[in-house]
């Protein structure tokens, strides 16, 4: 941009709206990058109506709060929808002059057909491809970064839906079929083997998704997947170079979705049922068992928006399996699909009930918005039952269904949670918005792995960060018993449920002496973060007393208040646990990654003897369980983590997950972030929320808004 850009007075027809916007900023309901974009435009076109600003600036706000477009016909409807604002008449008042300009009183008298007429400007918008900074297409309105990203991320999909794989071709369906039928093995055959049905989806086509909540097996389908397609592979008939390997890669959002892969898809290739295969290790050999993140995978390059693999440097790989879905936003989405070379196939696993991704977009939700309905065609089916014999219900037949359709596959059986598990059907029941049954799961007492806890006050918060709270579950005394069985996991028994003392006292007790070799504080490190990892307490907001920036200083003085933590010095405390929040790929650390503050043993060149000194101990995430020891002073993004968002949990699993939810009701808390908190709980599951609180929640949903699914649907493939 030219510096006399700057320089060019605002013309007066956009100085109120401006003034407007300022206020807005103000207030918080607007980010100021949202207003200098508004004003950019204004200065670039004065001639522009004051209806097209405006739309500039709410559609680049969209994009902050996750939303891909603005939906003007929806803004129009409820206009402080398209603000971060509290709702009109309860907005915080401004200390001096009069109160802000509601989005209403703006759009008030506006028609969706004025908003139109407005947004015919052909230096500014256009209606697909071109340079103008704004797309209008229907309703919306896009930043043209996004607009085009929706095309190319559709254009992609709809390819490799479209792109038929030598494993599926006719001559290849019977050892198909046998391949799977030796990896599937035990199956009651009342039940489709849903696990078995996503191989043979994942198989057919350039791009597949493999969704279902927790516990449904979307690991041990993807490694049976892979055992498939490395047997075809590796014999004759499967991709047409008798004893190649295919070259697979396995990636996942954040280090932490990376690392807990990482252990599954190890564990998993382990205990592969490969007796029935001729070339048993040789497939088990081809079997890839490491994670790295996607950033890391696509090579980022420091400060810059772009990857080192492009269009133009594709990944040397056939197939790509990305992990945790979910959390791919838009943008990430299609630098996936430009790094992909033309002929590789990527298949998405996911919990498509989850929360979306923090950035714009909701693309694993908008893919699999219809796979509960199958919409399975005929022929699909009939090719379904031949190569694995499994026969689905009727209902999930339709002879309209798309391409699309055809490529995703819902995993719908539990293998986690029991028929008895209280955090399956609390999970179950949030997830279908069922209000009366979430109160009647937690009225009955019958759940031993549930309890609720409100209100919370300090002695509360205490009591449940401290120590676990677990007089608050059916059948427990206070910190007394041997926990339960687990229905699952051939009745392994469960510890009772803990709290921070849990770890900081296994810290405390277990430190090696300080003349004890370096492998003694790898393994004591190892110990205190598995031992960490048995509770977490999740919010829902990041700021206020309720959110972690309130709620991280005021669990360190209650648990210094016990006596379990030390004083700080710079910040820093032996026991402090933090959260990495941004790549840092000098040290080797990723957004998500979690380590805990340990004393080593330090001799300076000075010093005869050694001395206690301060490191973060990080788990390295490569499933060889070893310890990457980083100096406080290095770590330039990380914030402390005794209360971590819902959002920074995703790809993480606790023993006891603990959920807290703020006092009064908020649009940022829906069904979404309350089942994935839930879902984030391995054994016990505490609720902290006001039950009108929780019932809003559960009736709200989130709502991205794009174009995505829409496109797709129009599509040729």
């Amino acid at each position: 941009m030219n510096a006399t850009v700057f320089l060019r007075p605002l013309p007066t027809r956009h100085a109120p709206l401006l003034a407007d916007l300022d206020t807005w900023v103000t207030q918080g309901w607007l980010r100021a990058l949202d207003r200098s974009f508004a004003a950019f435009l204004a200065q670039q076109a004065p001639d522009a109506d004051p209806l097209l600003i405006l739309g500039a600036a709410l559609a680049s706000h969209q994009l902050g709060r996750g939303h891909s477009c603005l939906d003007l016909r929806a803004a129009l409807a409820n206009a402080g929808q398209a603000l971060s604002m509290p709702p009109e008449g309860v907005a915080r008042a401004t200390t001096e002059g009069s109160p802000p300009t509601p989005p209403s009183a703006l759009l008030a008298g506006v028609t969706l057909a004025k908003w139109h007429k407005a947004l015919k400007h052909r230096t500014l918008v256009s209606a697909g491809p071109g340079t103008t900074p704004l797309v209008h297409v229907g309703d919306r309105l896009y930043l043209r970064r996004y607009w085009q990203y929706e095309q190319s991320v559709s254009e992609a999909i709809a390819q490799r839906v479209a792109m038929p794989t030598p494993a599926a071709a006719p001559e290849a369906q019977a050892s198909l079929a046998e391949s799977l039928d030796a990896l599937f093995q035990h199956r009651d055959g009342a039940n489709t083997d849903w696990q078995k049905v996503a191989c043979a989806i994942a198989v057919r086509q350039g791009f597949s998704i493999i969704t279902g909540g927790p516990g449904t097996g979307k690991t041990t389908t993807v490694v049976r997947l892979l055992a498939v397609l490395q047997h075809l592979a590796l014999s004759e008939g499967g991709d047409g170079d008798k004893g190649r390997r295919l070259r697979i890669r396995l990636a996942a959002p954040t280090g932490k979705a990376a690392a807990r892969l990482n252990e599954s898809i190890a564990s998993a290739v382990a205990n592969l049922p490969l007796a029935a295969l001729a070339d048993a290790e040789a497939v088990r050999a081809a079997i890839p068992t490491e994670v790295t993140t996607v950033h890391r995978l696509l090579g980022s390059r420091p400060d810059t928006r772009h990857f080192r693999h492009n269009a133009h440097n594709p990944l040397p790989l056939d197939l790509l399996v990305l992990d945790e879905a979910s959390m791919l936003d838009l943008e990430m989405m299609d630098s996936v699909f430009a790094a992909l070379p033309p002929q590789a196939a990527l298949i998405l696993l996911g919990d498509k009930d989850q929360l979306a991704s923090v950035e714009a977009g909701a693309v694993l939700g908008d893919l699999c918005a219809r796979a509960d309905a199958g919409h399975y065609t005929v022929d699909t089916a009939a090719w379904l039952q031949a190569v694995t014999g499994e026969l689905f219900d009727a209902a999930l037949c339709d002879a309209k269904g798309t391409p699309l359709d055809q490529a995703v596959v819902k995993l719908r059986v539990s293998h986690r949670f029991s028929a008895s598990s209280g955090i399956g059907k609390l999970a179950e029941a949030v997830n279908a918005g069922d209000g009366p049954a979430v109160r009647r799961i937690f009225d009955s007492r019958k759940h031993a792995d549930i309890a609720h806890r409100w209100p919370i006050d300090d002695a509360s918060l205490r009591r449940l960060v401290v120590d676990g709270a677990p007089e608050g579950f059916a059948g427990m005394t206070t910190g007394q018993g041997p926990g339960r069985q687990d229905a699952n996991s051939n009745k392994r028994p469960v510890p009772p449920p803990v709290g921070y003392r849990h770890y900081l006292t296994l810290m405390r007790e277990r430190q090696p002496a300080i003349d004890a070799p370096q492998p003694a504080f790898d393994a004591w490190a190892q110990q205190v973060l598995a031992a960490y990892g048995k509770f977490q307490l999740l919010c829902a907001l990041r700021s206020g007393p309720q959110g972690v920036e309130g709620l991280n200083p005021r669990i360190a003085g209650l648990l210094r208040a016990e006596g379990l933590l030390e004083a700080e010095h710079g910040g820093w405390y032996p026991g402090r646990p933090v959260l990495v929040t941004r790549n840092d790929y000098g040290l080797g650390l990723m957004n998500g990654d979690v380590g805990v503050t340990l004393a080593l043993p330090a001799t300076l060149p000075s010093e005869k003897r050694p001395r206690w000194t301060l490191r973060v101990a990080f788990a390295t995430g490569d499933g060889t369980g070893s310890i990457h020891w980083v100096l406080p002073s290095r770590l330039r993004a990380v914030e402390t983590v005794f209360a971590m968002t819902v959002h920074k949990s995703q790809g993480s699993e606790f023993a006891h997950t603990a959920l807290l939810l703020p006092d009064r009701a908020s649009p940022i808390v829906t069904r979404e972030l309350v089942y994935t908190g839930i879902t984030r709980a391995r054994d016990w599951f505490t609720l902290a929320a006001a039950p009108e609180v929780l019932e809003g929640a559960i009736g709200r949903r989130v709502d991205r808004v794009g174009g995505l699914a829409a496109r797709l649907a129009r599509l040729d493939y």
